[in-house]
C-alpha cells in the first residue's frame, strides 16, 4: 500500500515539475511548484521522515510563496497589473492544481491510516542543523547564492519595464521622460 502511495505521489511531483518548467505565466508555474513541493513532502513522510516532510512544507512551500510576494512587491508594478494578473490567473487555471492537491490529501489520509507500517526515523532539529552546516555546508551556501543570483537577475531583467513617464525618478534633468527599451 505504501509503495503505491509513493508512486502516485512521485508521479504528481514529476508532472507538476514539468508543468512548472513549461508554463508561460509565473503565477501558473508557482501554483504547480507549490503542489510539487507538497508531493515531495508526502514522499518524505512515506519514506519515514516526518520531520523532513514538515520542513519541506514550512521552508520550501511557505518560503517560495513569501519570496514570490517579495519579488512582486520589490518590482512595484503598480495598479495596471491587477487586470494583467486577473488575465494570468483565470478560474480555468485552478481545477488541475486543486485536483492534484486533493489527490495528495487523500494519499496523506491513506498514509496516516496505515502509519503503523511506516518506519519513522526521527531527526531532531539539532541533528539536522549539525548535518546541514557540517558536511553539507557548501551545498547550503551554493543554494543560497543561486537564490540570490536569481533574485538579482529578475530585478535587472524587469527594471527597464518599471520606468514610466508618470514617475519623477524616470525623468532626465530637463523633465523629459526617459525612453523605455522595447525588445
Amino acid at each position: 500500500m505504501i509503495t503505491t502511495l509513493f508512486y502516485i505521489a512521485s508521479a504528481i511531483a514529476l508532472f507538476c515539475t514539468v508543468m512548472v518548467v513549461t508554463r508561460h505565466h509565473a503565477v501558473h508555474a508557482l501554483l504547480y511548484l507549490i503542489v510539487a513541493q507538497l508531493a515531495v513532502a508526502l514522499i518524505f513522510f512515506l519514506l519515514g521522515a516526518p520531520f523532513a516532510a514538515a520542513l519541506e512544507i514550512l521552508v520550501y512551500a511557505g518560503a517560495i510563496m513569501v519570496m514570490f510576494i517579495f519579488v512582486i512587491m520589490m518590482l512595484n508594478l503598480g495598479r495596471d497589473t491587477i487586470e494583467r494578473e486577473q488575465q494570468w490567473l483565470p478560474a480555468s487555471a485552478w481545477p488541475l492544481p486543486t485536483l492534484l492537491c486533493a489527490t495528495l490529501l487523500v494519499l496523506l489520509l491513506f498514509a496516516l491510516d496505515s502509519a503503523g507500517n511506516l518506519e519513522a526515523h526521527w531527526v531532531s532539529p539539532k541533528t539536522l542543523g549539525i548535518t546541514l552546516f557540517g558536511p553539507y555546508l557548501l551545498a547550503v551556501e551554493l543554494a543560497s547564492m543561486l537564490l540570490l543570483a536569481g533574485l538579482i537577475g529578475a530585478y535587472h531583467l524587469a527594471r527597464p519595464y518599471l520606468r514610466r513617464p508618470d514617475r519623477e525618478a524616470d525623468q532626465d534633468p530637463q523633465g523629459q521622460p526617459l525612453e523605455v527599451p522595447h525588445d
